[in-house]
């Protein structure tokens, strides 16, 4: 859980064009230092074979990334999909843990299954990184009903994709949304991922929704990350009662963000101040841990209540234990959880994934382009959501 300082510190960085096709300038961000030229394609009329992007074509550190001019441009392959020229993308945690192999195996199946047939370590690359796309649609699919070349969108991209630190990516419509009018690409950019995130754990984990959530009392562990920020302002808009445990330093942004009331996790006593609270219906847990052992007794009891966690050992079992054995022991560990805590207290437990969901996303634009009171701070907030922005973007 990061204090309001160490989020801040992740404020984005912009880089533009520069006038010279050749000029080019250096990110230093977080440890990272690359270099960047710039000469973009514009227009799908001068569409051509190669465009630049960040890859990785190895695991490791900060090292392997690299700036690439020689990589395929993505193409429509499929009737559903359409291709977004990249205005602004964005990393989150997860990009900078695949970049050193976390769920390599995984996604490698997820991409291409007859992979697992392949003696090949390295067929995934070059592999691109970037969760969050920010653009405009240059071509569709014959059966896109939903887009034409020109609109504004924001997506999430799934992490078994080829990313968005490059010029364009190409998605499926159903992962794609019409970018909210009151958004900046760059501030858009930095939203999908957490968003999508965020509704999946909450919507179809732990059964709410707009309809569903009033007077609901819902506790977020580790509510000042991106997860967290995000799921305070979704649920107060929703009418929920949102408790929220964090740092101290991060007490006033969780609270400026509409929640009812914050724990400082670092307090000796706060187990026992959420002890004291009447208990709650849902609990979203963005620490995991142990923070499972103590944080089931907060729950109502044979009422339905339900545990969300967004910290599970899928990916890590696969890693250390291959494909076979580590699915096998992930599905044991839920079933064995998830029973245990239904027969001992009627609780539900439950494991949230992100989930690709473009209808969603909708929903998300139109709070933010009704202006919404509860959810004003979203476009303040997304510099904090992420490392680091790149805005595509013409001088």
């Amino acid at each position: 859980m990061s204090s309001v300082r160490a989020m801040a510190s992740t404020r984005f960085v912009s880089l533009f064009n520069a006038k010279a096709a050749d000029s080019t300038k250096t990110l230093a961000r977080a440890g990272w230092s690359v270099c960047f030229r710039r000469n973009f394609i514009t227009s799908p009329s001068r569409l051509q074979s190669c465009m630049s992007a960040w890859v990785i074509d190895q695991y490791g550190t900060n090292g392997v990334l690299k700036f690439a001019e020689e990589i395929t441009v993505p193409t429509v392959n499929s009737p559903s999909e359409v291709m977004i020229k990249v205005h602004a993308a964005s990393l989150n945690p997860l990009d900078i843990s695949m970049r050193g192999g976390y769920g390599a195996k995984f996604l490698k199946l997820r991409r291409d299954p007859m992979s697992v047939m392949d003696n090949n370590n390295d067929s995934e690359f070059p592999l691109i990184l970037g969760r969050d796309v920010s653009g405009v649609v240059v071509d569709c699919g014959s059966e896109v009903t939903h887009f034409v070349p020109g609109d504004e969108v924001w997506a999430a991209v799934p992490p078994w994709k080829q990313g968005s630190l490059a010029e364009f990516v190409t998605l499926t419509e159903y992962e794609v949304s019409q970018k909210p009018k009151l958004l900046s690409h760059t501030e858009a950019a930095s939203i999908p991922y957490v968003a999508n995130t965020a509704l999946s754990a909450l919507v179809n984990a732990g059964g709410l929704c707009r309809d569903s959530s009033s007077n609901k009392r819902v506790l977020i562990t580790g509510g000042s990350g991106g997860v967290g920020t995000f799921s305070i302002q979704l649920l107060k808009a929703w009418g929920a009662h949102v408790t929220v445990t964090c740092s101290q330093n991060a007490e006033g942004l969780i609270r400026g963000l509409g929640a009812d009331e914050v724990v400082d996790y670092t307090a000796e006593d706060a187990h026992e101040q959420l002890g004291m609270m009447e208990k709650f219906d849902v609990i979203l847990d963005s620490v995991g841990g142990e923070t499972e052992h103590w944080a089931m007794g907060l729950l109502k009891p044979w009422s339905g209540a339900k545990y969300v966690t967004l910290v599970t050992p899928l990916l890590f079992n696969t890693d250390s234990m291959g494909l076979l054995g580590g699915m096998f022991q992930t599905g044991y560990t839920l079933h064995s959880k998830a029973t245990q805590n239904i027969v001992s207290s009627g609780v539900f437990y439950r494991w949230g994934f992100y989930a690709p969901d473009g209808p969603a996303l909708d929903e998300v634009s139109k709070l933010m382009d009704a202006g919404k009171s509860e959810v004003w701070m979203v476009s303040s907030v997304t510099p904090l959501l992420s490392p680091f922005i790149v805005n595509y973007k013409r001088c």
